[in-house]
């Protein structure tokens, strides 16, 4: 069971969800939500870090337009509502928020300092953003629609990256994945999983599209990566295969 905590910024404070793990030093993993903001699926990703032996933050990516947000992905209004609050989201300002929340992470106390970030759909979008423009120590996405919006950035990202696509995404078309694929391939610290016959969200705890076998891989890959990339001062990765390690 997590908790509340508040992440402050010069613009105003915000909520994040915090998952804390048994041991009193650990790496730090923000999680970054879908267009249903803080709700059950993201308070469970949290709490499966924490019972990994990892701090697990997310925070309230829609605090600037409506706080508090936590959204039934069974619900047909909240998917609207949803739909709107991510149409309505301000990128440039959510990547500040971001920013913010991974030096949160790396300053509270039981923190070992080494913090990743890890997004879904809309927050998987912002975390190949976050990597573009600042500095992290590992990041993880999955399924980040629109991110082929955004490959002129791609050169920018340094950080060891992995990410998750949907072989048969309804929300990020195939020419569009393979964009993100080719632009993404001549990269050695970024690795792209493609996971066939799955549809969007294929990891989400008790979503209509989960699917066991993929998530389990999905997660068990990202759970390796950031146990490596983060629980040790790792050694700069110079070859595509060395990722492939964590496959």
């Amino acid at each position: 069971m997590g908790e509340q905590i508040e992440i402050v910024t010069t613009d105003g404070r915000f909520a994040a969800y915090r998952a804390l793990p048994s041991v009193p030093s650990a790496p730090a993993v923000v999680v970054l939500h879908e267009l249903f903001g803080v709700n059950a699926d993201m308070r469970q990703t949290c709490d499966d870090l924490a019972a990994r032996g990892f701090l697990a933050i997310c925070p309230d990516l829609f605090w600037r337009q409506q706080p508090g947000i936590d959204l039934d992905v069974r619900s047909e209004a909240d998917w609207k509502t949803g739909l709107a609050l991510y149409g309505a989201f301000d990128r440039e300002l959510g990547v500040s928020d971001i920013i913010a929340t991974v030096d949160a992470a790396a300053a509270l106390t039981g923190s070992s300092g080494r913090v990743g970030i890890l997004g879904y759909c809309l927050g998987g979008l912002m975390t190949f953003l976050t990597a573009a423009r600042t500095s992290i120590d590992a990041a993880v996405a999955f399924h980040g629609a629109e991110t082929e919006k955004y490959l002129d950035e791609a050169g920018a990202i340094t950080t060891l990256m992995l990410m998750h696509l949907a072989g048969e995404d309804e929300f990020m078309p195939e020419d569009a994945r393979n964009a993100i694929i080719t632009a993404l391939d001549d990269k050695p610290n970024v690795q792209v999983f493609t996971y066939s016959g799955c549809h969007h969200a294929f990891s989400r705890h008790g979503g209509a599209h989960y699917d066991a076998r993929a998530a389990t891989l999905a997660n068990q890959r990202t759970w390796s990566f950031f146990t490596a990339m983060l629980g040790r001062q790792a050694a700069p990765f110079s070859q595509r295969q060395q990722l492939g390690v964590l496959s």
